[in-house]
């Protein structure tokens, strides 16, 4: 698998090929990922979300899959955004470019997210409990419901990103 900021400024999370998904802490011994008895896995659920973005349940909490396409993405806390490297040269290009993108994102429509706390980026291939033993990024978010919208973005000629952005609602 490429990584593409080794290392870098900021922790990416890739994906083998499949979707990857967000899910609160507390409910990640509930993803079984590819593995499971079912006829259609977790991981095959997280697959036919359509679009840059949905909601599959976990436990009692529901998880955010980041769809479209496999991505490396990282959390920027700062923008409260997921970012997706899909083309720049660099890692710098892509940080640099996240301004202008946020700026001028035609956004598709917002998700309503629920999270009791903390949530972990892995790839939805993975059960929850083995995240630890891939590529995966903490997320400390607040307790809370969150508008979650994505959109695709191109801020240079050759840089290309994938957003999803959290916006805490009031409870």
């Amino acid at each position: 698998m490429v990584r593409y900021a080794d290392p870098g400024a900021v922790e990416w999370v890739e994906s083998g090929g499949g979707p990857l998904i967000a899910i609160p802490e507390v409910v990640l011994p509930f993803w079984s990922g590819a593995d499971g008895d079912d006829l259609s896995s977790d991981y095959d659920r997280a697959c036919e979300v359509d679009g840059s973005i949905g909601l599959v349940p976990v436990g009692d909490s529901r998880a955010l899959v980041l769809g479209d396409e496999p991505a490396s993405t990282s959390y920027l806390p700062e923008h409260a955004t997921f970012v997706r490297w899909c083309a720049a040269a660099s890692e710098a290009d892509v940080l640099s470019g996240v301004p202008a993108a946020l700026a001028s994102a035609a956004w598709q429509p917002e998700v309503r997210w629920k999270v009791p706390g903390a949530v972990v980026l892995f790839d939805a291939a993975w059960p929850g409990p083995a995240s630890a033993r891939t590529g995966h990024l903490r997320v400390p978010l607040a307790p809370g419901a969150y508008a979650v919208r994505a959109a695709y973005v191109e801020p240079g000629p050759e840089t290309w990103l994938g957003l999803v952005q959290l916006r805490r609602l009031a409870d």
